[in-house]
Order: structure tokens, then sequence, then C-alpha cells
């Protein structure tokens, strides 16, 4: 099962046929799509979407907010959305289904808002709680948390120990973040900032104890030929790309 994660930027807007074009390189079985908007080229990649047979999909965008960033998740097999109490609230910004796949799984995709907006340590909070409850099955969260370790996960020192510590506490909770499972303590960048061009990586996905060792691929792709470019392909985030065993 390959399960993909992306941040494609405001919607796709006029990149949303490259975007289609990538992902059905990527031969997807499940897509997160992070700044999914109520749009019409954020709805004419759905349709693409459907027509690779990720015919399953929820979306939490707003067609009457269509400004307003949300999610999309689609899957070649049905699923049903779940509803957690400790869940965060922000309606438009975590999604979380229970996929009917061959081995079934629960993916959680989220997208943390950035500081500046008062809500990141509150979304925070509710993510790790909801990551300490008891999972009786396999589980994956995944998406832009806008958060990382220091040292490891910036070029020039950005993150705090709030959002240090979130990351070290998802592991104390025991899960597992799939490119440190695979990769150590190796260097990797999913978002360059426009200013200064420094590299972050913000983009994560953490598997609870019950998927870890059904893991046995994981990167982060910019799409073709973007890894020497980023920013300047498809979106400027790099995706990321799991691999799965049933």
């Amino acid at each position: 099962m390959r399960v993909v994660f992306w941040n494609i930027r405001h919607g796709g807007g006029v990149r949303t046929a490259a975007i289609a074009r990538q992902i059905r390189a990527w031969s997807a079985d499940a897509v997160a799509l992070c700044e999914f908007r109520g749009t019409p080229p954020s709805a004419e990649l759905a349709r693409a979407l459907a027509d690779l047979g990720l015919a399953y999909q929820c979306t939490t965008a707003d067609t009457t907010r269509p400004a307003l960033n949300g999610l999309l998740l689609a899957s070649r097999w049905p699923f049903r959305r779940l509803r957690l109490p400790t869940a965060p609230a922000e309606p438009a910004r975590w999604l979380l289904a229970r996929i009917q796949a061959p081995g079934p799984l629960v993916v959680g995709v989220m997208h943390v808002p950035n500081r500046v907006s008062g809500r990141k340590y509150p979304y925070l909070d509710a993510v790790l709680e909801t990551a300490r409850r008891t999972w009786p099955g396999p589980a994956l969260f995944l998406g832009d948390t806008n958060s990382g370790c220091i040292g490891v996960d910036e070029q020039v020192p950005a993150f705090n120990r709030i959002e240090d510590g979130w990351m070290r506490g998802l592991h104390q909770a025991g899960w597992t973040d799939a490119f440190r499972h695979l990769r150590g303590e190796s260097r990797a960048y999913t978002w360059y900032s426009p200013n200064g061009g420094n590299g972050f990586r913000i983009d994560q996905a953490f598997l609870n104890a019950h998927l870890r060792d059904r893991l046995h691929g994981f990167r982060y792709d910019w799409g073709r030929r973007d890894r020497t470019r980023p920013g300047r392909g498809a979106s400027d985030h790099a995706a990321m790309v799991l691999d799965l065993h049933a």
C-alpha cells in the first residue's frame, strides 16, 4: 500500500494538472492533500484523482470560503470518517478516517497552524492527547506540522522547545517518525524559506506501534527534477511517499 501526503499550496491553482500527473507517477493507493480548497482548481484535482482510481474521497474544504485551506483524503478503498473528543478543534485542518484497505488502518491528516495564529499550541496539545489514546490497530498521523526538532530539522534556528517537545512527546507516546525510523539522523528539508532560502523539515508522518513493522519505504519527493529547484515546481513543499506492507 502506498500513501502520499502533499501540501499542494493554495489549492493547486494553475498547477493542478502537474500535481495530478505527479500523483499518477507515484501510483498512490491513498492520497492526503493539504491546502486543498473549495475552488474550481481543487475540484478539478479531486476529479482527476477519482479518474486515477482514488474515488473514495472526503474533504474539509468549504466552497463558501474558497480561500480557506482545507484537507482532502482520497483512497482506492472505502473509508469512514472518525471523530474523537480529543482531536484538534480545527475542522478544516484535521481529518481522521479508517481506511478499509487489505491491511486496514486509521489515518489522521493534519495541517498545524502557524505560531502567529495563536492556535498552534492548542492544536499540538490536542494531537498529542489523541496520540496517547489506546489505539487497538494500525494508525498513521501525517501532515504539515510546521514543527520539527531543534538542530536536526532546520538549517537555521527556527523551532522552539514547545515544538521540539511535541515531537519528542509523540515518540514517548509510542509513535515513530517514519523518516527517522529509516534514515536516522540524516538531514532532509521539505520546505524552504522564500526569503532566506533556508530549509526545514516540517512535513512528517508518525506510525503507532501496530503499524511500525509494516513500513518498508519512505521518502520525501519534490517531483520530477524539482529536488534541485525547491519551491519552483508543482508545490513549495516536498511530498511524503510511504510504502506499507498489507
